[in-house]
């Protein structure tokens, strides 16, 4: 068997796709920017039709007309974990309810803490429930959307919607599955029936597949939107961050990625289920496999607004002028915390903060400080991966915030730690499309596409600066955590659209 493999990743803010041999040799790609909806504040949606359909359609009829080969499987990957409800024939009835940057179910987080109990959830589904969990978003919808939830008949992550548009099967993979806390049990790898009755009553549960298994075939439908030819292998895909980690790699125990993107987010493999309280102990993409994980709530998206605030300055000169300041910031810090935070502090109403400002600091200031924060944040991460019995060894780097060079420095330089870079960026399709070649058997499970192209060591003359400033960053938050939890009470807005 040959063909071309087809992958897609629907991410925060766009669509990627990419065509590619099973030896890994990218034909072509292409990307839909897309908008996030946040039509309250901690609210966070996408259009499953207007944006997940509608990219992947456009994304393949693109990418179908150079191929040069048939197509031999497809996958997508996509923003998770997601709660999209639909009804029996799989229409959405509402807008999506994206991940842990959603907050809207923080009473029913609590509240589900509480009857399962901590130390039972994380021992059981490797996570204590957070805004990253599906079980409370669900909750949030039976109490508050009644008239939604009494035709949901199914739930879809991006990933899964698509493969049900392409080949009509109701299914979900494993480590997606994983996320849904409390409702999958991480060793036994499947549903918990109780806790999904109580939580969820009468919602039938998709069937549990690997990444990397075939879910079915495109039907006549999903063939005439997309252009796939009818007939054509889908696998089940995954979790972006998780395909993205396929494409580099990231599958042996001891590995680790780190993802620089609108947020940060950073994946360890392991052989046994770990699990800490700061932390995502998740389901891995192979079989046997398991994850410790964590995702900030931002990264990019502070470098993002300072541009935009800055009056849309090119990014390059931003750098420019960040690289001119010294390590430190000439001791200002920053709380990344404009959106709240995720992991390992998990407080929604967390606020960002700038301390130590003065007149003598400009914009180049700012943003280096910016990206120390982001680095500062992932040193108090790796900090908790170590509590919990892992850390890993090898730290690969992946990312639009990888190019450059000073960002990938200054977390090296925080953290102590070297970090690879791979040679192919195009991130998430391209880990489904290794996932598609997979399925189909034109690739083994233990198959590699990536190679490093260069290694980021850190800078021992920095260690002693961000080894104090660092110090400051931790005591930060616990100083100012009631200050920021009463300014985020008062907090009100209007529809936000990025």
């Amino acid at each position: 068997m040959s063909g071309l493999l087809l992958g897609v990743d629907v991410g925060t803010s766009s669509t990627k796709g990419v065509l590619a041999r099973p030896d890994g040799q990218v034909v072509a790609t292409a990307e839909r920017p897309h908008g996030l909806s946040m039509p309250r504040p901690g609210w966070a949606e996408h259009d499953a039709e207007g944006v997940w359909w509608a990219d992947f359609v456009s994304i393949c009829r693109e990418l179908l007309k150079k191929a040069d080969d048939g197509i031999a499987a497809v996958c997508t990957s996509g923003i998770g974990a997601s709660v999209l409800p639909a009804d029996g024939g799989g229409k959405p009835l509402r807008a999506a309810i994206l991940y842990g940057i959603d907050a809207r179910a923080e009473r029913e987080i609590e509240e589900l803490n509480d009857r399962y109990g901590r130390e039972a959830l994380l021992e059981r589904c490797g996570s204590v429930l957070t805004t990253q969990a599906v079980g409370p978003k669900l909750l949030w919808l039976r109490r508050n959307e009644p008239e939604v939830w009494e035709k949901t008949e199914k739930f879809f992550m991006a990933s899964s919607f698509i493969a049900y548009r392409l080949t009509g099967e109701y299914v979900l993979d494993h480590h997606s599955a994983s996320q849904c806390d409390p409702l999958y049990d991480v060793h036994a790898n499947a549903w918990i029936d109780d806790y999904a009755e109580e939580l969820a009553p009468g919602l039938p549960l998709p069937r549990l597949l690997w990444p990397a298994e075939v879910v079915g075939e495109v039907g006549r439908e999903g063939s005439e939107a997309t252009g796939i030819p009818a007939g054509t292998p889908v696998a089940a895909g995954t979790i972006d961050a998780w395909s993205e980690g396929a494409s580099v790699g990231v599958q042996n125990p001891g590995d680790l990625m780190l993802m620089y993107g609108t947020t940060m987010f950073i994946i360890e493999v392991l052989e046994e289920p770990l699990h800490h309280p700061g932390l995502w102990g998740t389901t891995g993409i192979l079989p046997g496999t398991h994850n410790l994980a964590a995702g900030m709530a931002t990264s990019g998206a502070l470098t993002g607004w300072l541009k935009k605030i800055s009056g849309d300055v090119p990014y390059e000169e931003l750098t420019e002028e960040a690289a001119a300041v010294p390590p430190g910031s000439d001791a200002l810090v920053v709380l990344p915390y404009f959106a709240g935070e995720r992991t390992p502090i998990f407080d929604p109403k967390a606020r960002g903060l700038i301390c130590g400002l003065t007149v003598g600091h400009g914009r180049g200031h700012l943003y280096r400080a910016m990206l120390e924060a982001t680095a500062y944040g992932v040193r108090h991460i790796f900090e908790s991966m170590r509590e919990a019995g892992g850390g890993g060894e090898r730290l690969v780097a992946v990312g639009g915030g990888t190019r450059g060079g000073l960002w990938t420095q200054i977390v090296s330089d925080v953290t102590g730690r070297p970090q690879e870079l791979p040679e192919q960026t195009i991130g998430a399709a391209y880990g489904d499309a290794l996932l598609a070649a997979r399925a189909v058997g034109l690739a083994e499970p233990e198959t590699d596409w990536s190679k490093i192209s260069a290694t980021v060591e850190p800078n021992p003359e920095n260690r002693e600066t961000y080894d104090d400033l660092y110090r400051v960053y931790r005591d930060l938050y616990p100083a100012t955590r009631e200050a920021s939890h009463e300014l985020a009470a008062r907090q009100k807005g209007g529809e936000v659209v990025v």
